[in-house]
């Protein structure tokens, strides 16, 4: 495969990813101004339902594959499930309860920051380097910023934070984790475990919620979490593969798309939120930085 044609498709299944996981910021939010102050356990109920048919969903199409899978792969697909769906959306789910879906898809941006640090220290990549740092520096005052003045319908913008950033932090150690895992089975069989389990582990811990959720499903709801489980299938089988096939700095590079596709479908379809100052200064440092960060990598690539 020629690299311009390489280039191209990661472009265009990054792309793909950023407006699947942008839009279910505004999705999850509108499911939430139907509920009066939902509980941590309605809410961990309804992320369950949406990971486990998520997972359900992507199995008929790998599940031939489970004959070649080699030995230890069940642990990783635990660990997996542990990173990449259970501990991420506790944090991202109880974040969005708490602040504005706009403050949220600013800081979805970190998840570069994580992969930047940690890669080196678990997949024994090249340490980070001068350009790193200040891609480091830049998003970390974006942060700051966007806490500092987070705009109309914020919340709580400090817990918010700490609860993203902490889902942030789990889903790049689940993007780690994947490396792996490839080695030792397909892919898509892996992201399909991962999500199923997780999903039961999520109903698990909001099982007190349970017949709340059922109480309260109709059409839209229904509706909703298959919309948003075919979101999670759809961006997460990509995103795993596009880790296999190139290089954590590289994809770390091309997450500014996430923030920029969220924030956009946050302020369109988020009613009574609105960015402000912080949001929108601090909301360029982070995206223009991961952009930069993209443009290094690509030359590097």
């Amino acid at each position: 495969m020629s690299r311009q044609w390489s280039q191209v498709r990661l472009v265009a299944l990054a792309s793909l990813c950023a407006v699947l996981w942008g839009s279910a910021f505004p999705v999850i939010k509108g499911v939430y101004a139907t509920w009066d102050d939902p509980a941590l356990e309605l809410r961990l109920c309804f992320a369950g339902v949406r990971f486990t048919a998520a997972g359900l969903l992507i199995a008929p199409f790998c599940w031939r594959e489970v004959r070649s899978c080699r030995s230890g792969s069940v642990a990783w697909v635990l660990l997996l499930a542990l990173t990449q769906t259970l501990l991420q959306y506790v944090f991202f789910y109880s974040a969005l309860a708490v602040s504005s879906g706009v403050l949220g898809s600013i800081l979805v941006g970190t998840g570069s920051l994580w992969w930047i640090v940690l890669a080196p220290c678990l997949l024994r990549t090249s340490p980070p380097q001068g350009r790193h740092w200040t891609v480091i520096v830049l998003c970390s005052l974006g942060v700051i910023l966007a806490v500092y003045a987070p705009g109309a319908g914020s919340g709580r913008p400090v817990l918010g934070s700490v609860l993203f950033l902490g889902s942030t932090l789990s889903g790049a150690l689940g993007a780690i984790v994947i490396v792996p895992v490839s080695r030792l089975m397909d892919v898509r069989l892996a992201t399909a475990g991962a999500l199923f389990l997780g999903g039961i582990a999520l109903i698990g811990l909001g099982l007190r919620g349970l017949p709340d959720f059922v109480g309260l499903l109709d059409r839209r709801l229904c509706l909703t979490t298959l919309y948003l489980a075919v979101v999670s299938a759809g961006a997460f089988s990509t995103w795993n593969w596009l880790v296999r096939e190139y290089s954590v700095n590289l994809l770390a590079g091309y997450r500014f798309l996430i923030p920029l596709s969220a924030v956009t479908q946050s302020t369109l379809f988020i009613d009574g939120e609105s960015p402000g100052i912080g949001i929108l200064v601090g909301g360029a440092l982070i995206v223009g930085s991961l952009l930069f960060l993209h443009r290094v990598e690509n030359r590097a690539g």
